[in-house]
């Protein structure tokens, strides 16, 4: 999973530790003598920035190989099509997937995974009745599919709820997986940074023969993740914040759970036969692909994937445990009393690199706008989880997330520019 490369890497006593300066080289929206000036580069939450590799890698596509796929004889379609498979395996192969040729979906984003299993597997095998348990920091790409389930098919809504330290509080566990059919949940909260102990959820729901679906979008790109070890029936991913092109996601599942749902879009490629009476769907994985899939962008996810193999996602995920604390620590040293952060103390298991914080009773949009007069970005709002946000008493966050190629100093012109901020308002 690490790869044997040395991206981004130095050595010292200890292990390899990523060199994010090295790495920004890679990322032409990065490089200091970007026209408009230098950014500081603080919503890799929201969508990563991509490597030059991963740029190439799709332009080299267009301009040598592209056709369509699975249906061309002629040679640069065979071409295309090989790469596009390929793709399919390497994106497997970075989930440790068991059978990555059947059992990986390619989507356009997580959001569209998740909807792929609420309209296939939910809607056949969900009655009036049952009960999907999810949380309260749940993303709405992972809430609003199941509130419409649950308005259309009269299907129970539940939440596990969140603790005081910011972390789902397991208590009554057992007692809301009573009836329950599925749990959906995220690996990780994109705007806590809380990093959720998936183990002892996904044992219970089994134990109480629930389903589990994953929303691995903010884990993915920051660690290694093991399908195996996760235990998931379901695991759900987005390209577009792990490096790779946006218009790309993954959804996989279990061969035998994909075999028995009904296709999520009709149309060209997911058929095997079409009659005027009915149709035949075709084989995994393509009966969930109706239509020309993203070609390009899947070379550009492998791409990705395989940037990240070389850089090490052990190395990322210890680089940024490490600058997440540093940047708890300088955030509240230097504005303590005009701060509140929402989310769990650094950890280097429990915890991500988002850090969401009230800023001296200024608007998240104000801090973000002077943010953005310095060159720093940073998200301002609900971050697509409005009942978290009520859940914290606030209307909105503003949000600062790191990432591979995030540093020191990127942490230090953020708290400089709140202080830019703090004058302002003053």
């Amino acid at each position: 999973m690490t790869g044997g490369g040395d991206v981004g890497a130095t050595r010292g006593t200890g292990p390899e530790r990523l060199d994010p300066r090295a790495l920004r080289k890679e990322f032409p929206l990065l490089a200091p003598d970007r026209p408009g000036g230098p950014v500081v580069y603080l919503d890799s939450a929201a969508s990563s920035q991509r490597p030059r590799a991963v740029l190439e890698a799709m332009d080299e596509y267009y301009t040598t190989t592209h056709a369509n796929v699975h249906r061309g004889v002629y040679a640069i379609a065979e071409e295309a099509t090989r790469r596009y498979e390929a793709a399919r395996v390497a994106v497997g192969r970075f989930v440790r997937a068991p059978r990555p040729a059947t059992e990986i979906v390619f989507t356009k984003n997580v959001t569209e995974a998740i909807n792929l299993v609420a309209y296939t597997w939910a809607r056949k095998e969900l009655r009036p009745g049952d009960a999907i348990l999810v949380s309260e920091l749940e993303h709405h790409a992972n809430l609003v599919p199941w509130l419409m389930l649950a308005e259309e098919r009269g299907i129970e809504l539940r939440f596990l709820p969140l603790a005081p330290d910011y972390h789902l509080d397991l208590t009554d566990l057992d007692r809301l997986l009573d009836g329950a059919r599925l749990v959906a949940l995220s690996a990780a909260s994109n705007v806590l940074g809380t990093v959720v102990d998936l183990e002892p959820v996904v044992a219970a729901a089994h134990r109480a023969g629930a389903l589990v679906l994953v929303d691995g979008a903010q884990l993915a790109p920051h660690r290694p993740v093991d399908l195996g070890r996760v235990g998931a029936d379901f695991f759900g991913f987005t390209g577009h914040k792990m490096l790779g092109p946006t218009g790309i996601g993954v959804l996989w599942a279990r061969e035998e759970l994909l075999d028995a749902m009904p296709p999520f879009l009709g149309g060209g490629e997911m058929i095997r036969d079409v009659r005027t009476d009915g149709f035949t769907s075709n084989d995994l994985p393509w009966k969930f692909e109706a239509g020309t899939p993203p070609i390009a962008e899947a070379v550009g996810l492998a791409a990705a994937v395989e940037y990240l193999e070389r850089v090490g996602l052990e190395r990322v995920h210890a680089h940024e445990s490490a600058l997440t604390a540093y940047a708890i620590d300088r955030l509240r040293d230097a504005h303590g009393e005009q701060l509140t952060i929402f989310g769990p103390e650094p950890d280097p298991l429990r915890r991500s690199g988002v850090i969401s914080f009230a800023f001296a009773g200024v608007h998240p949009h104000d801090v973000a706008q002077v943010l953005d007069t310095r060159g720093i970005c940073v998200r301002a709002g609900h971050h697509c989880a409005k009942p978290l946000m009520r859940c914290l008493g606030v209307g909105a966050t503003t949000r600062a997330s790191l990432y591979l190629y995030n540093d020191e100093d990127d942490v230090d012109a953020l708290v400089d520019g709140l202080a830019e901020v703090r004058e302002l308002f003053a």
